[in-house]
């Protein structure tokens, strides 16, 4: 049986605060998406933003006409995304779900799995259950469509701190690198104003590095061919220069 997360909720604060601490992040990946996915749509019914945090790239979808699905295991982000869908006023079937287990009523065209949700991933038997829910949830055809963060991140990207500081909510993030593992941490501390007193959170984020042999193989083995890849640099130069050659990878693969 697949393992759940002990601490479901850790995330219960990032999903309150994540569209007015992260929200000029979402751009970002908006060139790759119309690169890569754009060209998809017009033969795209349905669609399944897994992960998808609160909601933008499902509310997008939806936006198209697209029959859309999202899914992710954070109640807070659940929320967050069906207050989304609500606000924009299109259609979205939200399910709480782990990405490892995740069903749906029916096969797809697509499956999006964006912002390195997939480092996430704890260990190798939980990448292989990923990709084999996303290989089940697609019809033969279909597409799954992902980013992930590669050890040259984590390098360098990952130990510091930075922070935002926003009104009635600030944030710092204290980040490390375990090199032999090849995993990357950040502790989040929130500072977060309730009426007359700033009261103090935390919540630790974790990533792992999954290398271009290991995604690949996987995917085939579930079931996956026509696995394409592009470097993000080619996309993210404009929106945020710290992301260097080989920092970020995008991946669409084909179901058989």
């Amino acid at each position: 049986m697949t393992r759940l997360p002990k601490d479901v909720n850790r995330y219960r604060y990032l999903a309150k605060y994540y569209d007015q601490v992260f929200g000029f992040a979402a751009s970002w990946s908006e060139p790759a998406r119309r690169a890569i996915v754009e060209p998809l749509l017009p033969e795209v019914a349905s669609a399944c933003d897994l992960c998808c945090g609160t909601g933008t790239t499902a509310v997008a979808l939806a936006r198209r006409g697209i029959r859309t699905f999202a899914v992710d295991l954070s109640p807070g982000m659940c929320r967050a995304a069906r207050e989304k869908a609500h606000a924009a006023g299109v259609e979205v079937r939200v399910l709480r779900s782990d990405m490892r287990t995740f069903r749906l009523p029916g096969r797809v065209d697509l499956v999006t799995c964006e912002f390195d949700a997939l480092n996430h991933v704890p260990e190798e038997e939980d990448l292989a259950a990923v990709a084999r829910s996303v290989a089940r949830a697609l019809r033969p055809g279909g597409h799954f469509y992902f980013d992930l963060n590669n050890s040259p991140a984590f390098r360098r990207l990952w130990p510091g701190t930075w922070f935002v500081d926003t009104p009635g909510v600030a944030m710092v993030m204290h980040g490390g690198y375990d090199r032999e593992r090849d995993r990357a941490w950040s502790a989040v501390e929130w500072f977060i104003c309730e009426g007359s007193l700033w009261r103090r959170r935390t919540e630790k984020v974790r990533e792992v590095c999954w290398t271009a042999a290991e995604v690949r193989t996987t995917l085939r083995e579930a079931g996956f061919d026509r696995i394409r890849a592009w470097d993000a640099e080619r996309f993210f130069r404009r929106t945020d220069p710290a992301i260097r050659p080989g920092f970020r990878t995008f991946y669409l693969a084909r179901k058989c």
